[in-house]
C-alpha cells in the first residue's frame, strides 16, 4: 500500500477541511450588490446626492438669498454671479437652488403619497379579488382616464399655488399607477405557500397585507417610486410653466423656465441654468430607477457591466 504522508510525516488533511465556504448573503446584500454593478445608476445616485446637497446646504452657505436684490441688473454668468442675474438684480444661482428644492420637495412629496396610496389600494383590491377588485380597479381605471395636466391645472388653479397643495394634486392624480402595478403583484403572491401558512395560523387580513404582502412587492414598489419622482417634476415643471404650479413669492424650476422664457435671446442663462437642472434630475431618477429594478429583478434585464 503506498505511503499517504508527506515528507514531514504527517497525513494530509480531510477533504472535508479543505473545502471553501461562502458568507450567507441577506436579500438586501444581494440587491445592494447588484446595485453597485449598475455603473450608471451608482454615478447617477452620487450627481443626485451631489445636487441635493448644494440645493439644500448651498443654498444657506451662499452669500445671496433667493429673494435679495443687489445693484448688478442683468448681468451674465461670472465669478460674483456663476448663474447670472436677472432683471431685478436677484441672483440666479441663489434662485435655481430655491427653485430645486421646491421642485424636489414637491416631487418626493407626490412619489411617497401616490405610493402609499396606491399601493393599499391595490393590495386589498387584488388580495380579496372578486367584486372588491373589480370595483376598486374601475375607480382606479377613471381616474386614469383623466387627462393629468389639464385636471392637474384645474385643481392647482382652484385649491392654491403653494408647493404642497401642489404635491397633493399630483399625488392625487398618481396613485392609480401605483395601484395596478401593486395590484399585479399582490394577485401573484396571494396564492403562495407563506400566505396559506398565515392564514392557517390564524392572521388576520390587515396583517397578511401588510406584513407579508407589501413588504413581498416592495421591489416593483420602490421601482415605481423612483418612477413617480420624475414623473412628479416633469409635471410640476409643466404646471408652473403654464403658470398653475407654484406661485410667486416662491419659486420652482418650472416657474424660472416660465419667467425666463421671454428672455431667451437676450438673457439665455435665465432660462437654460434651472432647465438644465431639471434635465439633470430627470434623468439620474431615471437612471436609478433602471439599476433598481435590475437590482430586485436580475432575470428581467441583464444587469450592466
Amino acid at each position: 500500500m503506498p505511503d499517504t504522508t508527506t515528507r514531514t510525516g504527517t497525513a494530509p488533511a480531510p477533504a472535508a477541511d479543505r473545502e471553501f465556504t461562502v458568507e450567507e448573503r441577506s436579500q438586501a446584500q444581494l440587491v445592494f450588490r447588484r446595485f453597485l454593478q449598475h455603473r450608471a445608476a451608482v454615478v447617477s445616485l452620487c450627481v443626485l446626492v451631489a445636487l441635493i446637497l448644494l440645493a439644500y446646504v448651498g443654498g444657506w452657505l451662499w452669500k445671496y438669498d433667493a429673494g435679495q436684490y443687489t445693484p448688478d441688473n442683468s448681468v451674465p454668468p461670472s465669478p460674483d454671479h456663476p448663474f447670472g442675474t436677472d432683471s431685478a438684480g436677484r441672483d440666479q444661482f441663489a434662485q435655481v437652488l430655491r427653485g430645486t428644492r421646491i421642485s424636489l420637495q414637491v416631487s418626493v412629496s407626490v412619489a411617497i403619497l401616490a405610493t402609499l396610496v396606491g399601493t393599499l389600494w391595490g393590495s386589498v383590491a387584488g388580495y380579496f379579488g372578486g367584486k372588491v377588485d373589480t370595483i376598486m380597479m374601475r375607480i382606479s381605471d377613471l381616474v386614469l382616464t383623466l387627462p393629468l395636466i389639464a385636471v392637474a391645472a384645474m385643481l392647482a388653479h382652484n385649491f392654491g399655488g403653494t408647493w404642497y397643495l401642489i404635491a397633493l394634486v399630483i399625488a392625487g392624480l398618481y396613485w392609480a399607477y401605483v395601484s395596478r402595478v401593486a395590484r399585479g403583484v399582490v394577485l401573484s403572491l396571494r396564492e403562495k405557500e407563506f400566505v396559506e401558512a398565515a392564514k392557517a395560523l390564524g392572521a388576520s387580513d390587515t396583517r397578511i397585507i401588510l406584513r407579508h404582502l407589501v413588504p413581498n412587492a416592495l421591489g416593483s414598489i420602490l421601482v415605481n417610486l423612483t418612477i413617480l419622482v420624475a414623473l412628479a417634476i416633469l409635471l410640476e415643471t409643466s404646471l408652473s410653466y403654464l403658470g398653475f404650479g407654484v406661485t410667486p413669492p416662491d419659486t420652482s424650476l418650472g416657474l424660472l423656465v416660465s419667467e425666463a422664457q421671454t428672455a431667451l435671446t437676450t438673457r439665455p442663462w435665465l432660462f437654460y441654468f434651472p432647465g438644465l437642472f431639471i434635465i439633470v434630475i430627470a434623468l439620474t431618477i431615471n437612471f436609478i430607477g433602471d439599476g433598481l429594478r435590475d437590482a430586485f429583478d436580475p432575470q428581467q434585464t441583464k444587469v450592466r457591466q
